[in-house]
């Protein structure tokens, strides 16, 4: 009479077969789980490379720009009369916006000053003056002289 040992283990085609099975599922769930992450990771990447809305302020369009839009515009004249070009104060000069959100005026050279408006990507500027460390520039916007502040430096490029 032959005695089996309770902790013998049983080599049957069933066992291999099921062990197998449980290979085979955990081997599945890795590559799913897998990719799903690189799944997950190449869409937010690809979220986070797009540039967000150009932001718009209450000072972008001054009402009369609004009313005028609904008025016909009125024919040019068959000889146009040049118009001179206003003179720059000294040392100032004239530059493009070159960040591709825009930049904040301010209202004096730091990041915590009051935000008074903004200026568009490739908006013309007129750099009036930078500060001593150079990190700012105070400009005005070129087609509305009101529009005068502070923005960081770097992120105009001068014009010819």
């Amino acid at each position: 009479m032959s005695h089996r040992s309770p902790l013998t283990i049983s080599h049957s085609p069933m066992n291999l077969y099921n062990l197998l099975k449980f290979l085979v599922g955990f081997f599945l769930a890795i590559v799913i789980l897998a990719g799903a992450s690189v799944a997950a990771a190449l869409y937010f990447a690809a979220r986070l490379t797009e540039l967000p809305e150009r932001p718009t302020f209450e000072n972008d369009t001054s009402p009369t720009a609004q009313t005028a839009s609904n008025t016909p515009k009125p024919t040019p004249s068959p000889t146009p009369t040049p118009t001179p070009t206003p003179s720059l104060p000294e040392g100032a000069y004239r530059a493009v916006v070159v960040q591709p959100i825009g930049l904040i005026l301010r209202d004096s050279p730091s990041f915590e000053a009051t935000r008074i408006g903004g200026v568009g990507y490739e908006e013309e500027v007129i750099v009036l003056e930078e500060s001593e460390d150079k990190n700012w520039q105070r400009v005005q916007a070129e087609e509305d002289s009101n529009r005068v502040g502070w923005v960081k430096g770097g992120n105009t490029e001068a014009l010819e």
